[in-house]
């Protein structure tokens, strides 16, 4: 798929107690309330693991990332459906003979609460 400015890329995810398991063993993120489940037996979804949503654009488009930003608005906890939706605002060749990319990603929960936001750039390899 060929981008452009103004596309936008939609994709959703839900996480499991075993993806919050795999990045507790991976991240070393041991925090009580990714190991404990509350009274409604969920555990918190790690930032950093709820943040590999927008990440996915750059494996499906070969973006090398320079930078990326994030602001984490709410919790995710398990059985929790997130949407992520990513605006491209620039794609355009470089003087390298390059294509930089810009965007900006909404991630919101099942009862349409946002969760985390933000922005990335780089460049298509």
């Amino acid at each position: 798929m060929s981008l452009k400015a103004g596309d936008t890329i939609t994709f959703e995810r839900t996480f499991t107690k075993e993806d919050v398991k795999i990045f507790t063993k991976v991240s070393g993120d041991e925090g009580v309330h990714h190991l404990t489940p509350d009274e409604q037996g969920r555990l918190v979804v790690q930032g950093l693991l709820t943040a590999t949503l927008p990440t996915k654009i750059g494996g499906d488009h070969n973006v090398m990332a320079r930078t990326m930003n994030f602001e984490f608005i709410r919790p995710v906890f398990t059985g929790d459906t997130i949407v992520c939706e990513a605006v491209i605002k620039k794609y355009e060749k470089t003087e390298k003979n390059r294509t930089a990319i810009v965007a900006a990603f909404t991630c919101t929960n099942q009862k349409e609460k946002e969760v985390l936001k933000g922005n990335f750039s780089g460049v298509i390899l």
